[in-house]
């Protein structure tokens, strides 16, 4: 379509798709891309190249790395944190992407575990990552959700007001059997070790998402391990990839039944479990974020992985990078 000129109604541009672009373009030359829904003009040294246009509006997703479990009856992993939002980009402009890691489990030997790291969308947004599972009085930590508490009556670990959910409290069956809280998901707080048979309490529920294109939960907190000859179970790990906690019984004495977090859903890792043989058992890691965008009609950003679903463009980062909008 050639230029028009109209005193009352302005200029209407020269058009073409992606594939029927000017196949002998001169340096200078522009127009509008309808598949990109740009404008773009020509370079003989870079060839064809966006016009920035205004912004445009995005969805996005945030779940930062969740938090490690504790070592030894200890307390589950706290869920990364979670956003979702929209945001106002800029073409042309680059955003740096960083997934945060899980938190490593505690060691076997009553060793708290590690708080997961954060996932961020530079300039936008930063989802913390979850808190550390706990042990003993030496307590769990805070984060995006927080960690379950110790075995013995320690609490759990805040979560952040938007983000998360607090870990829920250790417990003991009032002899040697302790058991640890499970931490804190997106959705719900971890829940407390059972009293009566001191198993380890349930992760928090996490998050379900569809701006993938189908529905997928996110950042599930990880159960509470527990330990001694009673047998008390690990508290399953919630929703969304949150780690379950390990048992220890005496007729299993290799403190199994746990897990770590999945990858890239944010949930925490299972808290680690003793034999009642004076054998314990490390705590489970958490599992890494992710960050996902999303917006409406055909590919207008670079970065990550591009995927489309109901009329929307995805990119999903499971790895730090760079999105360009």
């Amino acid at each position: 379509m050639p230029i028009i000129l109209d005193g009352t109604n302005g200029i209407s541009n020269a058009t073409w798709t992606t594939a029927g672009r000017p196949s002998s373009p001169n340096n200078g030359q522009m127009g509008y891309n309808s598949t990109l829904d740009q404008f773009e003009i020509y370079f003989t040294s870079a060839g064809w190249t966006k016009i920035a246009s205004g912004t445009y509006s995005v969805n996005y997703l945030v779940v930062a790395g969740g938090g490690g479990g504790a070592g030894t009856a200890g307390g589950g992993g706290g869920a990364g944190g979670l956003l979702s939002n929209t945001a106002t980009l800029t073409p042309s402009t680059a955003y740096t992407i960083t997934i945060g890691g899980g938190g490593a489990g505690g060691a076997a030997g009553s060793n708290n575990g590690t708080v997961g790291s954060d996932s961020v969308i530079a300039s936008i947004n930063t989802a913390l990552g979850g808190g550390r599972g706990g042990t003993g009085a030496s307590g769990s930590g805070a984060g995006g959700s927080g960690g379950g508490g110790g075995g013995g009556l320690n609490a759990g670990g805040a979560g952040t007001a938007g983000q998360g959910n607090n870990g829920g409290t250790g417990n003991t069956n009032g002899t040697t059997y302790n058991a640890g809280g499970g931490g804190g998901g997106a959705s719900a707080v971890g829940a407390g070790a059972l009293n009566n048979n001191a198993s380890g309490g349930a992760g928090g529920a996490g998050t379900a998402s569809s701006i993938s294109g189908s529905s997928v939960t996110y950042a599930g907190g990880g159960g509470g391990g527990a330990n001694g000859t009673a047998g008390g179970t690990g508290g399953a790990g919630g929703a969304g990839g949150g780690g379950s906690g390990a048992a220890g019984n005496a007729t299993q004495p290799t403190g199994t039944g746990g897990s770590a977090g999945t990858a890239n859903r944010g949930g925490g890792g299972g808290g680690g479990a003793s034999d009642g043989f004076s054998n314990a058992y490390s705590g489970f890691a958490g599992g890494s974020g992710i960050v996902i965008i999303s917006y409406t009609g055909s590919q207008r950003g670079t970065g990550g992985t591009v995927t489309s679903s109901g009329g929307n463009t995805i990119h999903t980062f499971t790895t730090s990078g760079t999105y360009t909008a």
